[in-house]
């Protein structure tokens, strides 16, 4: 069962044209997970105020979605858009336990 599933979302889409309704969730999802995470770290790691800080990662905060979201809409198979969406995310998430 487990070698079927991972046969499925290892296989690249037929079509070239098409994205697919699991990488679109994904990457709108997965990029604002990490958009608000790399936020949320720059704001921590910032040599300056909190609130300074605060202002320009909000600004930022929808560059860095965008980058994101097409870095992982741009995946070749489902399992690929996994990995740019969960590795990511456990880095950005390790980083922010340790730090705060």
């Amino acid at each position: 069962m487990l070698k079927n599933i991972y046969h499925y979302l290892k296989t690249p889409e037929n079509d070239g044209k098409k994205i697919g309704l699991f990488r679109v969730l994904c990457s709108i999802f997965g990029g604002l997970i990490l958009a608000y995470l790399a936020m949320t770290l720059f704001a921590l790691l910032a040599p300056m105020k909190i609130r300074e800080a605060a202002i320009i990662s909000i600004m930022f905060n929808t560059f860095i979605w965008a980058c994101a979201t097409t870095w992982i809409a741009l995946s070749i198979s489902k399992l690929q858009a996994l990995y740019r969406f969960i590795l990511p995310t456990s880095v950005f998430s390790i980083a922010l336990i340790i730090l705060y």
